[in-house]
Order: structure tokens, then C-alpha cells, then sequence
């Protein structure tokens, strides 16, 4: 426990000093931000205007269209600013070699895997809470506060989505030992959910579906039952792409 603690706050302080927690927090303040002054203002600059002819006329935004936009911007934006920032968490150790003296030192391999997950998790934690608490704010201030059913599983969601995105990228680190493949292994996968998401009858087994579909819960168009299979994929996938990092790098040579 002490060498996981120890370990623990070293990826903190890393982080601190490479301005990874800094930049995680301005993207997705400046996504915050966003999502209600896009929704608040796009339709007053857009209406009336004439396109080759066409009038466009917008209705009058809600707060609904605030949330919208905040499961857009965390399932695109956020989702891009979350590959680049800890795609080379696992990688760069490795390739650099920093964490040869501290396993001839006794510290287990499965500590350092645990370790950077744990540490990405908080501080991915944190950038989303922030994203949704300056969301919440300024929805507030524009529309009002209003009843949204469901809100806990509809913004556990992309939360969940973001740590199997984590523990896809320290799989992909313990494997290939370099960015670009941890970052061909992430884009691949996203990519391949994306597609399969397309399909109707696979959404609801989908963890991509918890990106941006549970937009559906807070409108009350779903209920958090059509989201528990995809739920469950996703925490079991992600336990799932850990252990398989562990063996991984347990056989891998630093």
C-alpha cells in the first residue's frame, strides 16, 4: 500500500509539472463555457439569416440544448483533449526508461499499472465535474432551474466512457512501449464503436452509447434501464483492459 500511495503521488506531481492538470482543467472550463453560451447565442446570430435564399429560423433555446451541447463537446472535444493528454502515460515511461530503478527496487509491476489509473481517473474526474459544475452554472443563469430526471446515470455516462478510454491507452501503452501505438490501438477501437453504434440493435450493449446518448435520460426520452447493459460492458471492459495491461507488462522486458 505504501509503495502504491508512494507511486501515487509521484504521477500527481507529474502531472502538476508537465501541465497535464492544467491544461485538463482550462479544456474543459473552456467546454463548460461552451455549451451554454453556444446554445444561447448561435440561434440569435443564425436566425433571420439568408442563405442563398433560404431563411433560417431557429427556435427559442432551452436549457435542454445547454446539455446537449455538454454530451457533444465531452463526447468529441473532450474525448480528443483525453487521448492526447494521457496517451503517452505508459509509453513515455517506457521509452525513457524511468521506471527500471524503481522495479529493481521491489516495486511490482501490477502498483505501476493500478497506480497511473488511479491518478488519470482523479484528475479525469475532476476536469469532468468542472465541466458539468460551469455547465450547471451558467444553464442556471440563462434558463433557470429545472427538474432533470434521471441525472446521475445520465452523467455517469461519458464519466465512464473517459476511464475506458484511460485503461484502453495504458493497455495499449503496456503493449506497444510508444505513442503512436497506444494512439493507433485508442483511435481504433473509438472508431470501431463508433461505427458498431450505428447499428440499432447493438447501441444498448454499446459503451459507446454512454458518450452521448444519455443526453435521452435527462429529456426523458429513455430510462436508465436501456442503459444498463451498455453500463455493465463498460465497467467490465474496463476491469477487463487493466488486467490485461497487468500480464502484459509483468512479460514485458523494460
Amino acid at each position: 500500500m505504501k509503495a502504491f500511495t508512494a507511486f501515487c503521488k509521484k504521477e500527481l506531481l507529474e502531472s502538476v509539472r508537465s501541465f497535464k492538470f492544467l491544461i485538463l482543467l482550462a479544456a474543459f472550463t473552456l467546454f463548460g463555457l461552451m455549451n451554454a453560451m453556444t446554445a444561447k447565442v448561435l440561434p440569435d446570430i443564425l436566425n433571420g439569416s439568408d442563405l442563398g435564399g433560404l431563411t433560417i429560423q431557429l427556435p427559442e433555446p432551452t436549457a435542454m440544448d445547454s446539455w446537449a451541447q455538454f454530451f457533444k463537446n465531452n463526447s468529441q472535444l473532450g474525448t480528443v483533449v483525453l487521448v492526447i493528454v494521457f496517451c503517452g502515460m505508459m509509453a513515455n515511461e517506457l521509452n525513457r526508461g524511468t521506471l527500471i530503478n524503481i522495479l529493481t527496487k521491489g516495486m511490482k509491476r501490477r502498483t505501476v499499472i493500478l497506480s497511473k489509473f488511479t491518478v488519470a481517473a482523479a484528475l479525469w474526474t475532476v476536469a469532468y465535474a468542472l465541466s458539468l459544475a460551469v455547465t450547471y452554472a451558467f444553464t442556471f443563469y440563462f434558463w433557470g432551474g429545472e427538474t432533470l430526471p434521471h441525472a446521475l446515470p445520465a452523467f455517469a455516462g461519458p464519466w465512464l466512457h473517459g476511464l475506458l478510454l484511460l485503461s484502453l491507452m495504458i493497455l495499449g501503452g503496456a503493449c506497444f512501449g510508444n505513442f503512436f501505438g497506444t494512439l493507433l490501438l485508442t483511435g481504433g477501437v473509438v472508431l470501431v464503436l463508433s461505427l458498431l453504434n450505428i447499428v440499432p440493435k447493438l447501441q444498448k450493449f454499446n459503451p459507446m452509447s454512454l458518450a452521448a446518448d444519455t443526453l435521452y435520460l435527462l429529456s426523458g426520452q429513455k430510462t436508465p434501464a436501456d442503459f444498463i447493459p451498455a453500463l455493465l460492458i463498460c465497467v467490465a471492459a474496463t476491469a477487463a483492459l487493466l488486467m490485461g495491461a497487468i500480464v502484459l507488462f509483468d512479460r514485458r522486458q523494460v
